[in-house]
């Protein structure tokens, strides 16, 4: 359990068995999973939770894979969303130019293809609510927001102490502090970088015609468009999201247009599917980068989620890889905690590292791939790319090969 002593300075002391520096999806996930099962966390960020909540309509959401929705279920999160997620049922797989009609051969997973929804697809707002209200909810859960904090690992335990005079003492420490994260640098764990030259527009649309809970993955030259429905509301009862990659020039380009002209371009790449579309929110231009860390852990230290690795958005798997990490990661610790283990073992560390990083990486590789295949205008690649996307399409137990691994289940 975890437990608090006063020290005589006024400092308070606390002690829990894993403490988790950062709360965004993958940190704050990890906090309520854990915490669902007995075990005591604290959870530390630079940045107060309630502004992460944003209560206006940004235009950005996540894509939930099957397997990351039972995560949230599991951890008590996925009940507090403040609306419905929206279930994607169908995804359209072609390959084009943009204004041009796209090209004959191309790839459909429908309803038949899974027993049930390929994912599903939430506000990033919304998600942030409902990791709030659990992580609240928990009386094992320590919250640290905002704080600077300096931390101390040795062979003993962690040291986390915030200049406020709070001091969280733990066994394990988990570094969930995104892609440039602070945790893994002080611990000297090195990461190899890879630009891609591409940043990718993300917002949302308003349009004419329901999506039927169908998505759209379109192949460009300057990089994929992808077309993802999302739960309507009073105002546009017929919402999607929309992540756009295009080289980086390109991209701020496009994302500065006005707003006709930006729904002409919109157009291009969307056809007529959805019939008159309009731009939504914001507009957010993301640099895209792919990133791993040499290795998972350190002394009494892993890493998950972005902090780890960061991967092409072109099969949308990001957030969803984070949220496998957490749950290796929860299923051993949970293990050990009810073993009355040390958290911090290094054979605990090691089998973690070993149950992700491999699986990771082979993503990292696959998603490299493919955005080197489909990201360009090369004729020889476009004929192989168009073959292949139709060869998936012929064989129904290869495209659900496909989706299970993609789901997570």
């Amino acid at each position: 359990m975890s437990s608090m002593t006063e020290q005589g300075t006024g400092e308070t002391v606390t002690d829990v068995a894993v403490c988790i520096i950062g709360a965004g999806p993958v940190g704050a996930t990890l906090a309520c999973r854990l915490a669902r099962d007995g075990v005591p966390v604290a959870v530390v960020d630079r940045s107060a939770l309630p502004p992460m909540e944003n209560p206006e309509f940004d235009g950005r959401a996540y894509a939930i894979a099957a397997g990351s929705k039972n995560l949230l279920e599991a951890a008590g999160v996925w009940e507090h969303l403040p609306q419905i997620a929206c279930p994607i049922e169908d995804i359209l797989v072609t390959d084009g130019r943009p204004g041009q009609p796209p090209s004959s051969l191309s790839l459909e997973f429908t309803r038949e293809d899974s027993t049930q929804p390929f994912g599903w697809m939430a506000e990033a707002r919304a998600l942030r609510v409902a990791l709030n209200a659990t992580l609240h909810n928990s009386p094992l859960v320590t919250v640290l927001a905002p704080a600077d904090v300096s931390i101390v690992r040795n062979e003993s335990g962690v040291t986390v102490k915030a200049t406020d005079g709070r001091t969280i003492r733990a066994q394990l420490l988990v570094a969930a502090d995104g892609r440039g994260s602070r945790t893994r640098s002080r611990a000297g764990i090195p990461i190899t970088k890879l630009a891609y030259g591409q940043s990718g527009i993300v917002c949302a649309i308003a349009h004419e015609y329901p999506h039927e809970n169908g998505a759209l993955e379109h192949f460009l030259p300057g990089g994929p468009f992808a077309q993802l429905p999302m739960t309507g509301t009073a105002e546009h009862p017929y919402l999607s999201a929309i992540v756009w990659s295009e080289k980086d020039a390109m991209a701020r380009r496009i994302a500065a247009l006005p707003e006709e002209q930006f729904k002409r371009e919109l157009k291009r790449r969307i056809g007529d599917r959805l019939g008159d579309v309009t731009p939504v929110g914001r507009r957010w231009v993301y640099p895209l980068a792919a990133q791993y860390a040499q290795r998972y852990t350190a002394t009494r230290l892993v890493l998950a989620g972005d902090a780890a690795h960061g991967i092409h958005p072109i099969a949308g798997q990001g957030l969803n890889l984070g949220f496998r990490d957490v749950i290796a990661l929860s299923d051993i610790l949970i293990t050990a905690h009810g073993k009355g283990e040390d958290l911090g073992n290094p054979a605990l560390l090691a089998r973690y590292q070993a149950r992700c990083r491999p699986a990771n990486m082979m993503m990292f590789v696959a998603t490299d791939a493919l955005d080197r295949l489909f990201s360009n205008d090369n004729p020889v690649l476009r004929l192989a790319r168009d073959v292949g996307i139709a060869t998936v399409q012929r064989l129904p137990r290869l495209r659900k090969a496909f989706v299970k691994h993609a789901m997570g289940v």
